[in-house]
């Protein structure tokens, strides 16, 4: 009988899984492989150490299937396992409410400052700035916000379902242009044009050579002096450095940032002390839904030499 193993870093409806003629196994993320389940013919990863998945891709030899539920699998396709023979899906889809949901949340810290608040609470003073009239150019609302979602894919297409209820104008950004959902989608081109209009860009931009520090010195400086930046993609596609010192000099209005280049942040990087940063420690995702819907599905379909959903190629 084919072996499954599931990860014990997440809480599993393991009972939503049988019924196959499969056995399942559960195994412990942060340590090798034991020796009698290195037969194993499926995978699930989920928050694996880097040393647990390269012992799986050096002894797991009859393995055949990972199934990642994180959206982007870096960690299993940096660990060595022979993608010439091992179907590698992704759990893409699964993170795209509880990233919207947070991409919100640091939205409306960006407009309401309810970061600055918390910061004069522990001061125990009354912050009666935060309180009194802004200027109408300021970012102090959704409703009429122009927001520009770089990276318009699922998960954009899900936070636009929660800002547009609330009034704002949001408009994205991909390589393919088009309408979706009723939302304009420009082209990468077109960036340079509608950046002076945007009060709150959101980057949810993938982990890929072409988009490296994509949000650099010369774009920032194309932000209106009250714009946001809120990044909930990846880390490597800001210049942390350009953005820091767009933030001292006071060129934009504030970011929030829940990726970062080295994770975890580093004491020593100067973006703790930059003014007007919201740091997030990679907190957007960590909650996939409906994980086990999408392993019962491919399950499902490579016992019946099927096609299976999110494949990487």
């Amino acid at each position: 009988m084919a072996k499954l193993l599931y990860p014990t870093s997440l809480p599993l409806d393991v009972q939503s899984l049988e019924g196959f003629s499969v056995a399942l196994h559960p195994y412990d993320v942060t340590v090798p492989i034991p020796d009698e389940h290195t037969d194993a013919e499926f995978l699930v990863t989920w928050a694996n150490a880097a040393g647990n998945l390269k012992d799986a891709a050096q002894r797991l030899k009859k393995l055949r299937w990972i199934q990642s539920l994180a959206a982007g699998p870096n960690d299993v396709l940096n660990a060595g396992f022979d993608t010439s023979r091992i179907i590698v899906t992704t759990g893409s889809g699964l993170h795209d409410g509880p990233v919207a949901e947070h991409t919100l949340g640091l939205l409306l810290n960006a407009a309401r400052r309810f970061n600055e608040m918390t910061e004069y609470q522990l001061r125990g003073k009354w912050p009666g700035h935060l309180g009194g009239s802004f200027p109408r150019s300021d970012f102090t609302t959704l409703r009429g916000s122009n927001v520009l979602i770089w990276g318009y894919g699922n998960i954009a297409k899900e936070l636009t379902s929660f800002l547009v209820p609330l009034g704002a104008k949001v408009r994205g950004i991909a390589r393919t242009a088009g309408v979706r959902n009723g939302v304009e989608v420009l082209s990468d081109d077109k960036l340079p044009e509608v950046l002076p209009e945007t009060d709150a860009l959101v980057m949810i931009l993938p982990g890929h050579p072409s988009t490296n520090d994509a949000l650099n010195a010369e774009k920032l400086k194309l932000l209106p002096k009250h714009a946001w930046v809120v990044n909930v993609g990846r880390g490597t596609s800001v210049d942390e450095d350009a953005l820091a010192d767009a933030l001292e000099k006071g060129d934009i209005g504030g970011a929030a940032l829940d990726v970062f280049k080295t994770e975890p942040l580093p004491e020593s990087s100067r973006l703790w002390k930059t003014p007007n940063l919201i740091i997030s420690p990679h907190a957007a995702g960590g909650r996939p839904e409906g994980c086990e819907e999408l392993i019962a599905h491919n399950l499902r379909r490579i016992l019946a030499s099927q096609p299976l959903k999110n494949v990487i190629n």
